[in-house]
C-alpha cells in the first residue's frame, strides 16, 4: 500500500471523550471514527485488524471441527418470548417494528435462533455433535457506553453453540473450546487469564470468562497468589479476612441515641471505632418477600452471590416503605436484634464480638451485639464481595484483586433452551432426549481494543505481528532524492513479493511526522532509508517494541525483514 493511495487519518490531539488508552489511540491512529454515543465506523486500518482476529478464530476453530454459519440479525420478538428471556434482558435489547408493526429484536445474541435450527434439522443422535459458530455484528442498548469499543452498542461478536448428546460429551466440548481460547489470544499476543465467572442471564452451571489484565478494566479478578485460583469478583469464593485483634468479653448492649446518622462511616466517627465493628442490616425483597442482608461494616454485598444464595433472580433492594413494615424503622437504623423476619449474612460477621447495629427505631443504635446471645443465628453465606486480604477458600492463600477486560466467556448451558424450544433426539433406544448445550462467545471489537490496552507506549501502539494492519513500514526519508526513493519502491515490490504486507510513506513530509505516524499507528517493523546511510549502501530496519535497530544493505534488507517478520508471528 502507497501512503498516498490508503487512508491513514492520524491525530496529533487526544480526544477529550477517550477515557482509556484504546479509545485514544485507536482514534489518534485512525482505526475508528465516532458516529454517536456507543457507535463506531471502522476505517481501513481498524477493518484490517478486525479481519486478522477473524482469521485466527476462524483456523482455531476449524481446528476443533466447529461449522461457520450466519443467522440474521432480526429477530422476531416470539421466540424471546419462548425462551422466558425477552423479559429477563428487558431495556438491554434493541427493538424495532416493521410495516406491520409487528416487534422485532436486533440481535444481542443468537442461543434462541441456533436452538430453532436444531429442533427443526436434527432428530438422531447419529446427527450429534454439533458446533457452530458465526462472527457477526450485535446489538445491546447499553445505558452507557464508554471506553470506544470496549462497550459499544454496536460490536463485532463471535458467538458459538454447540449441541452434544449427553453431559459427558458436552463437558468435551466445552474443554476443546476453552483449550481453542486459549490459543486464540495467545495468538492475538494478549495475556489472557481464564477466570470462573457468573452464568448471568444466558443460564447453565458453569462458565468461564478470559480476562486481559488492564488498570482501566471494568471487572475484578481475584486471583490466589498461592494456587493459582482465579474468579471474577461477582463469583470468587473467599474467607473474610478477619479485623479482630484478640477476642473480647461480650459487654452489656445498650441503646445510644444517634439522630440522623446512617452511614457506616458517619457511626464510626460518632463512636471512635472502626468499620468492621459494625453489623449493616440491609432489607431485600426476594421473591416480593422482605429479607434482612447482613454483613460487616467494612463489607459490601455482592448481588450475584446473594441471589444464589436464595435462590431467586427476584432480589432488589426493599423501599422505604417496605422497610420499615419490616423493621419498625426508617431507613438507615435496622438490625438483627429483634427482627422477625428472614435474615441471611455474610461469613464476615463470624466471630465479632461487641458489634455495633442499629436498634430498629429512629435514631438510634445498639451497641455490644453479640450472637446468638442478643439475636438469633441467621443463615451464613458467602455473600460480600471479595476484597485484597481475603483468603483463599482452596489453599488459605491470600487473594489478590486487579482490573480485567473481557475478551471471551464459554458457558456450559445444559439443557434450559433445548427443552425450551425443544431441541431434542432419539437416542439409540428411540427415546427422546433434550440436546446439551455450550455457548461461546468471543467480543472481536473487544480484543481489538483489549491488545491495545497491553500493547502501547508514549508513542503509541505496539501491534503483535499477527494482527498488525501492516507488517512493515517503508519509510524513505528524502522524496527529492531519485535514487533513494527508486530504492525504497524497489525494497517495497521486493517485500510484497515475499508475501510480507507493507506499507510506503511516500508523503512529502519530515523524517519527524513520518516517524510519530509509524509509531502511532504501530507498525512491528520500520525499514528506514536516510540518505547517509543510502549512500553507503545500507538501511536501518527498526522494530518498533523494543527501539532495537539493524544495519543491513540494502541488497539483504528484503530477506532480512521477511525473517524478522516470520520470527515475531506467534504459532500455537
Amino acid at each position: 500500500m502507497r501512503y498516498t493511495n490508503g487512508f491513514f487519518p492520524t491525530l496529533k490531539e487526544i480526544p477529550q471523550e477517550a477515557e482509556i488508552a484504546s479509545h485514544q489511540l485507536m482514534i489518534r491512529a485512525g482505526y475508528i471514527q465516532k458516529l454517536s454515543s456507543g457507535l463506531y465506523t471502522y476505517l481501513p486500518l481498524g477493518l484490517r485488524v478486525i479481519q486478522k482476529v477473524q482469521n485466527i478464530i476462524r483456523e482455531e476453530l476449524g481446528r476443533c471441527g466447529a461449522i461457520e454459519l450466519l443467522m440474521p440479525i432480526l429477530q422476531p420478538r416470539e421466540i424471546w418470548e419462548r425462551s422466558g428471556r425477552y423479559t429477563l434482558m428487558g431495556e438491554l435489547m434493541m427493538k424495532c417494528k416493521n410495516r406491520e408493526q409487528k416487534e422485532f429484536i436486533l440481535a444481542p445474541t443468537h442461543e434462541e435462533i441456533v436452538t430453532d435450527i436444531v429442533s427443526r434439522r436434527v432428530n438422531s443422535y447419529k446427527q450429534l455433535p454439533l458446533n457452530f459458530y458465526q462472527i457477526q455484528t450485535k446489538f445491546r442498548d447499553e445505558l452507557r457506553p464508554r471506553f470506544g469499543v470496549v462497550r459499544a452498542k454496536e460490536f463485532i461478536m463471535k458467538d458459538g453453540y454447540s449441541f452434544d448428546a449427553d453431559q459427558e460429551g458436552a463437558d468435551k466440548t466445552y474443554l476443546d473450546m476453552y483449550k481453542a481460547y486459549e490459543r486464540i489470544f495467545k495468538r492475538c499476543g494478549l495475556k489472557a487469564v481464564p477466570v470462573r465467572a457468573d452464568t448471568g442471564v444466558m443460564g447453565g452451571n458453569e462458565s468461564h470468562e478470559f480476562m486481559v489484565l488492564a488498570a482501566s478494566g471494568e471487572d475484578g479478578i481475584a486471583i490466589c497468589k498461592g494456587c493459582g485460583y482465579a474468579a471474577n469478583t461477582e463469583l470468587a469464593e473467599r474467607i473474610p479476612a478477619s479485623r479482630e485483634g484478640g477476642k473480647e468479653m461480650p459487654g452489656a448492649m445498650s441503646e445510644v441515641h444517634t439522630p440522623e446518622l446512617r452511614s457506616v462511616d458517619e457511626l464510626a466517627a460518632f463512636f471512635k471505632t472502626d468499620p468492621h465493628k459494625f453489623i449493616k442490616t440491609m432489607i431485600y425483597t426476594a421473591g416480593g418477600d422482605p429479607v434482612a442482608v447482613l454483613c460487616r461494616g467494612d463489607v459490601d454485598i455482592n448481588e450475584v452471590k446473594l441471589k444464589r444464595a436464595l435462590n431467586t433472580q427476584d432480589v432488589a433492594l426493599a423501599d422505604p416503605v417496605t422497610i420499615e413494615r419490616a423493621t419498625g424503622a426508617p431507613v438507615g437504623f435496622a438490625g438483627p436484634v429483634g427482627l422477625k423476619i428472614r435474615m441471611i449474612a455474610d461469613l464476615s460477621i463470624h466471630g465479632i464480638t461487641n458489634a455495633v447495629t442499629g436498634a430498629n427505631k429512629k435514631d438510634t443504635h445498639v451497641v455490644n451485639v453479640n450472637m446468638p446471645r442478643d439475636f438469633k443465628a441467621p443463615e451464613f453465606a458467602d455473600i460480600g464481595v471479595v476484597k485484597a486480604g481475603d483468603e483463599c477458600v482452596k489453599c488459605q492463600g491470600t487473594l489478590d484483586v486487579q482490573r480485567g477486560v473481557e475478551v471471551g466467556q464459554v458457558f456450559k448451558l445444559g439443557t434450559k433452551y433445548s427443552i425450551t424450544l425443544d431441541a431434542t433426539y432419539l437416542d439409540k433406544n428411540g427415546e427422546k432426549k433434550p440436546a446439551v448445550m455450550g455457548c461461546y462467545g468471543i467480543g472481536v471489537s473487544r480484543t481489538v481494543a483489549a491488545i491495545i490496552e497491553q500493547n502501547n507506549d508514549e508513542n503509541g501502539i505496539v501491534w503483535p505481528m499477527a494482527i498488525a494492519p501492516y507488517e512493515v513500514a517503508v519509510l524513505p526519508i528524502s522524496m527529492k532524492d531519485e535514487a533513494l526513493v527508486s530504492a525504497a519502491m524497489g525494497l517495497y515490490n521486493a517485500l510484497q513479493k515475499l508475501g510480507i504486507e507493507a506499507v510506503i510513506d511516500d508523503r512529502e513530509e519530515s523524517a519527524g511526522i513520518k516517524f510519530k505516524d509509524a509509531d502511532l499507528i504501530g507498525f512491528p517493523v520500520k525499514v528506514i532509508l536516510g540518505p547517509k546511510s543510502f549512500k553507503e549502501g545500507n538501511v536501518e530496519i527498526k522494530m518498533r517494541k523494543d527501539g532495537k535497530s539493524t544495519i543491513v544493505p540494502c541488497e539483504e534488507a528484503a530477506l532480512k525483514v521477511r525473517d524478522l517478520v516470520n520470527q515475531e508471528k506467534l504459532y500455537v
